[in-house]
């Protein structure tokens, strides 16, 4: 492998033997080094592929400005929670964490503490992801001197929920979790009393609102014809399908598309299976 460009000593963007541009991070690995230099690949440490049409780069460019020691202790971290999910968490998902990592410790260090909003939906909506998030948070303060605080475990567990959603942008990811409330406090509305979103049922519904947004981003709505089935469920659960279609309005308003009569079928399904579930406490 050859050097395309060397973004500081340890970290340098090459192509690998299929032809695409990977960035590569070792210490000293760009020292002295110029565009064309054959790269000793006995010093590669870590090596990161730009994945979905992410700019090498851009990627590069923000690798390099984080502490090489910050980007080790996100590796070491991520493999813990890719174990605890047991999912491939991409290359950007360790940027992105050693990015957030390398701001908090540096906060921590300055004194400065923030309060993370979302909090009751993380820990409702992404249960798993947010104890592999505090799983982390506790590895990383085993090795800082400073420990950040554990409410980090927040911000952490949507940076792993945005690798689920495959939307590439965290903002994204914030925006879809705010959306999961909204659905929630209008299902609510509409049965006149709370739903225990710690439910197997309401994992389903989440589940299937997040598949539905990464259809919704890939522009692959269910399309199938079903006219017979979705007479059939209008008919066995009419509250249930008049919530959907307030849901519906809901999706559409804020994503901005028309939403198909088969995935207002599903969501009439999952509607009724909440809705079937005994009321829970005030």
């Amino acid at each position: 492998m050859e050097i395309l460009r060397v973004f500081n000593n340890n970290v340098v963007l090459s192509r690998d033997a299929s032809g695409r541009e990977i960035i590569l991070t070792g210490r000293g690995l760009g020292f002295q080094a110029r565009p064309g230099d054959s790269i000793d690949t006995a010093r590669i440490v870590r090596t990161f592929v730009p994945d979905d049409g992410r700019d090498p780069d851009n990627m590069g460019a923000q690798i390099a400005a984080i502490p090489p020691e910050h980007v080790l202790l996100a590796d070491e971290a991520l493999a813990i929670a890719a174990r605890e999910l047991d999912t491939d968490l991409p290359s950007h998902v360790v940027v992105a964490l050693a990015d957030h990592l390398s701001f908090a410790i540096k906060r921590v260090h300055s004194g400065i503490a923030l309060d993370y909003p979302l909090r009751s939906e993380v820990s409702h909506l992404y249960p798993k992801e947010l104890a592999a998030a505090a799983h982390i948070v506790a590895y990383v303060n085993a090795r800082l001197d400073e420990p950040i605080p554990d409410d980090e475990a927040i911000a952490i567990a949507l940076h792993l929920v945005n690798a689920g959603f495959a939307t590439g942008d965290l903002s994204e990811t914030y925006r879809i979790t705010g959306l999961f409330r909204q659905l929630f406090d209008v299902l609510e509305q509409a049965y006149g009393r709370p739903f225990d979103r710690d439910t197997v049922s309401a994992a389903r519904f989440i589940t299937h609102l997040r598949y539905f947004f990464i259809r919704m981003k890939k522009g692959e709505q269910l399309s199938e014809g079903h006219e017979i089935l979705a007479a059939a469920i209008q008919q066995a659960y009419p509250e249930a399908y008049a919530c959907a279609l307030k849901l519906t309005a809901v999706l559409e308003l804020r994503l901005g598309d028309e939403i198909t009569d088969n995935e207002v079928l599903y969501l009439t399904m999952h509607v009724a299976r909440l809705a079937s579930e005994p009321a829970t406490a005030c």
